[in-house]
């Protein structure tokens, strides 16, 4: 599915806010934890990106909450161009050097990845 420029910029603007970058130690992923309110969002967040996974709700003591995650090829295939395209230390540096020190530290599984892919 091709992104709307709103819709990239919505999905920017969310993992800037409220993404986590990082990996299992195996591979990368993208992890996005909202108070369930946020419900109809992360729907949409699946929606646009298929392969992606929602787990909840989860409710602890006297917290409710949704986790996306973007991981193996979805994550490398699906959300990693969107991101390579429009993330930069211009818009968000901290957010920018996350997602960069995920990349550097998962560049191998994520080069194996792609290598399938073209094939």
């Amino acid at each position: 599915m091709e992104l709307t420029a709103f819709e990239r910029g919505l999905f920017l603007g969310i993992l800037i806010g409220e993404g986590s970058f990082g990996g299992d130690g195996r591979q990368p992923q993208i992890t996005v934890r909202m108070h369930t309110r946020h419900e109809a969002l992360f729907r949409w967040l699946v929606a646009r990106f298929p392969r992606t996974r929602l787990y909840g709700p989860y409710h602890h003591g006297e917290r409710s909450y949704f986790q996306w995650m973007a991981r193996g090829p979805a994550l490398v295939e699906d959300v990693l161009p969107v991101l390579e395209d429009a993330l930069d230390p211009s818009l968000d540096a901290h957010a920018a050097a996350r997602f960069e020190e995920m990349r550097t530290k998962y560049a191998d599984y994520i080069a194996r990845v792609r290598a399938r892919t073209t094939r």
